[in-house]
């Protein structure tokens, strides 16, 4: 450990973030100031990274958690080797810059995660390390070792707090994930105040009466924080590990340091008397030659660290090839060609709610694509998403594909997205619609950082009946649907769920909701053939009845209602069309052409049903039109009789078309 080197760099990390900040007014100094020593550590003795291979299978994941502290990873990026220019550090939250204000994935080299919003980072981290070990247990053999990494997060207290990150934290514990090491910034010091106004626990025995193992260290003795973190590193004994990092917040801002005034860019404007204190040169954003010339040596050695395993992974790839090509196509997020024709068409007779239909096909789809995953919040039997045969993941059995995530919503979000990040697995999680709020949040995140993540969402409406308003969601669907980059698929049977499945493991630039019925829904059968139903999903919307004589109305409807549409259109008569609408963003992407022919403007008498609210599907009705939905809460009572009750049903929309 070249200590002289680390603490000459742990300086200049401090003067880059005042000096960012102070250049743009804005900008958080408490944490880039505060654990300089830690970055320095990390960054130039203890991860292993390859800044020439930044997605190198086999690096330490590092996750900022606490990504308001955006110009610590900024500054430790830069002065690594990533393709983070001295440029890019000046551009600090500017306008098109790879910089921004949080840490945002696939846009900034290194970044392993889009973080901003307290506690995600934790969960995304430990769905790092979930991927980390059953990459580890997949992939891994005898002869060769391809997977080792580990998966690195650094939070404060204000991640903590966050309910997100106590249950993955949990989680974590109970599954034995030694392979992830949270470090924890704990400067006594939140946003407004300190930290003792809204905290009392004890770190170490809470994380330790959660099966982790926990040590405090001082923060800025670079030798002691090394010791801890190898120490760590070293120890798979079926722990996660943290580093509990005393801190001073803001070090080298006097004025301000130690104190709730540290954690924004209030200190910016002592930055001249900053810089001289720390010793820095009177000319701003300097990096000295000699921190040049470590960080340059250090490149060399990570490199020279990243061969050697390429060579190891070019003999395992040799010896498994089966295995490589799994891999690889993972890494590609490459999905079988053809695989709607890979699931099973149902038989003429098959009678289910779409729930039921979900547990068969992706069954199927598990067969053909062996990296898939997919998990419940303790509701496997009610979401029938279980993978038969496939084992459960846990400590003791890390290849297993199905995830216990425990009544854990927020953190299953979370965890998910740190899977999808990590971009080994592909992942699935699910829960009651009416529960969608919970996980809501990550469900953002993944939307804005395009990770193709799949929701299943089951009990999607008013039919679930005796549970009444609590249980049904009347709002969820449509406030889902407001979520940009999100694809909401409420399929109408089993073949339009098959669809929704091939659209969702297709789709490599965003997260897909699957909001699937407890009550049983009729077939389509007579209506359209497998393909059409199945590729009408893909479009959004297709006419499933078309008009046998000149179109006088079309009815737009999704999931258990379509049958109330096609009972209504046979009474109506010969004018009437129906169109089966699963995915209204799937349908806003098809051409004008295309939306032309499904929904022609010249006909304006037009109806949309949906159990639910009504105020979006007006965009597809026209001011014309009308939407039987429901804009109240439920009732408690038998699901078929909640319907009737509220007007869910073919006489509604003969009603609204009258």
């Amino acid at each position: 450990m070249n200590q002289e080197a680390l603490q000459r760099a742990a300086v200049e990390a401090r003067g880059l973030a005042i000096d960012a900040v102070h250049a743009c007014s804005s900008g958080h100094l408490g944490l880039p100031l505060g654990c300089a020593d830690l970055g320095a550590v990390l960054f130039g003795e203890a991860l292993r990274f390859n800044p020439a291979a930044p997605k190198w299978l086999n690096r330490d994941r590092f996750i900022l958690s606490a990504g308001h502290g955006s110009m610590f990873i900024y500054s430790w990026l830069h002065l690594s080797g990533f393709k983070v220019s001295l440029d890019d550090v000046k551009n600090f939250r500017q306008l098109h810059s790879i910089t921004p204000g949080h840490p945002e994935f696939d846009e900034t080299e290194g970044v392993e995660a889009t973080t901003g919003p307290l506690g995600q980072g934790v969960g995304n981290a430990v769905g790092y390390a979930l991927s980390g070990k059953r990459a580890a247990a997949r992939y891994n053999t005898a002869e060769h070792v391809i997977f080792d990494h580990h998966v690195v997060a650094l939070a404060g207290d204000g991640c903590l707090q966050e309910g997100v990150a106590q249950e993955a934290i949990a989680f974590a514990g109970h599954n034995g994930l030694d392979n992830l090491i949270l470090i924890y910034d704990s400067n006594d010091v939140t946003l407004d105040a300190m930290a003792e106004v809204s905290q009392g626990w004890d770190t170490e025995k809470y994380f330790e009466s959660l099966n982790w193992d926990a040590v405090t260290v001082d923060g800025h003795d670079m030798v002691a924080f090394l010791e801890a973190f190898n120490a760590a590193k070293a120890n798979d004994n079926g722990k996660p590990k943290i580093i509990i990092a005393k801190t001073e917040i803001g070090r080298g801002i006097p004025e301000v340091a130690g104190t709730a005034g540290a954690h924004g860019e209030g200190g910016a404007k002592f930055a001249e008397s900053a810089r001289a204190g720390l010793g820095l040169p009177a000319e701003t954003f300097h990096v000295s030659d000699e921190t040049k010339a470590f960080f340059a040596s250090q490149a060399e050695a990570q490199a020279l660290v990243f061969a050697q395993w390429q060579a190891t992974y070019d003999a395992w790839a040799e010896a498994n090839p089966e295995l490589a090509s799994e891999l690889e196509h993972a890494v590609a997020k490459a999905v079988p060609n053809g695989l709607s024709e890979k699931i099973p068409a149902f038989a003429d007779d098959y009678a289910d709610a779409t729930r039921g239909s979900g547990g068969v096909v992706i069954n199927a789809v598990a067969k053909v694509m062996p990296t898939l995953l997919t998990g419940s919040a303790d509701l496997f039997g009610s979401t029938k998403n279980y993978l038969k045969d496939e084992g459960d993941f846990s400590a003791e059995n890390p290849t297993g594909r199905n995830i216990w995530f425990g009544i854990r919503e927020h953190g299953m979000g979370a965890i998910c997205n740190g899977i999808a990040y990590d971009g080994l697995f592909r992942i699935s999680g699910a829960t009651f619609c009416v529960f969608a709020d919970y996980l809501r949040p990550s469900i953002r995140l993944a939307g804005l950082a395009k990770l193709p993540v799949t929701y299943i969402f089951t009990h999607d409406s008013v039919g679930v009946g005796e549970d009444g308003p609590t249980h049904q969601p009347v709002e969820t669907v449509s406030g889902l649907r407001v979520i940009p980059n999100l694809d909401v698929i409420r399929p109408a049977d089993q073949e339009e769920v098959a669809g929704s499945y091939v659209c969702a493991m297709e789709r490599n630039d965003g997260p897909t909701a699957l909001i699937f019925s407890r009550q049983k829904v009729v077939s389509l059968n007579e209506y359209a053939s497998v393909e059409t139903r199945r590729d009408g999903v893909s479009k959004g919307a297709y006419i499933l009845k078309k008009e046998e004589g000149d179109l006088e109305c079309i009815i737009l409807a999704t999931g258990s209602e379509v049958g109330h549409a096609l009972e209504a259109a046979k009474e109506i008569g010969a004018g009437a069309r129906v169109v089966s609408a699963p995915c209204l963003e799937r349908f806003d992407r098809q051409s004008a052409a295309y939306r032309e022919e499904i929904l022609p403007a010249s006909c304006t008498k037009r109806v949309a049903i949906e159990a639910g609210v009504s105020g979006l599907w007006y965009k597809y009705v026209g001011l014309e039109g009308q939407v039987v939905g429901i804009d109240r809460f439920g009732i408690s009572a038998p699901g078929d009789v909640v319907m009737d009750e509220l007007g869910i049903n073919a006489a509604g929309i003969i009603k609204a078309l009258s």
